[in-house]
C-alpha cells in the first residue's frame, strides 16, 4: 500500500539568530516537494528564535525538513498540524472551538 503524501506540516521550531528567516525558510523551500514555506517569528529571546514554520507541497518529506532544520542550527519542538492525502484539507470551525 502507497503511503499517502504529506501536503502540510506545521512546526514549532527554535533557531539561532543566524541564520535570517529568510534564508532559513528558502532553504527548506529549496526541498524536493515542497512548494512554499511561511516562516511566522512566535518569540526572540537573546540567543534564539522560536518560529511556526509552515511546509506546503506535493509531497514533503519530514525527515528532510528536519534535516535542514537541524543543518541550520534549529531544533523542531513540535509537529502542530499535518495535513495527509491527494488534497489540502483545510480546518472547520466546531462547537468545541468557541
Amino acid at each position: 500500500m502507497k503511503t499517502p503524501p504529506t501536503r502540510r506540516l506545521v512546526l514549532d521550531v527554535l533557531k539561532p539568530h543566524e541564520p535570517p528567516m529568510t534564508e532559513f525558510a528558502a532553504e527548506v523551500a529549496s526541498l524536493k516537494g515542497v512548494e512554499g514555506v511561511n516562516a511566522t517569528l512566535v518569540e526572540t529571546d537573546e540567543e534564539v528564535q522560536n518560529i511556526k514554520l509552515t511546509v506546503e507541497g506535493e509531497d514533503v518529506d519530514r525527515g528532510d525538513v528536519d534535516s535542514v532544520v537541524s543543518r541550520l542550527g534549529g531544533s523542531v519542538h513540535s509537529v502542530d498540524q499535518v495535513v495527509v492525502g491527494e488534497r489540502l484539507v483545510e480546518d472547520t470551525p466546531t462547537p468545541q472551538d468557541r
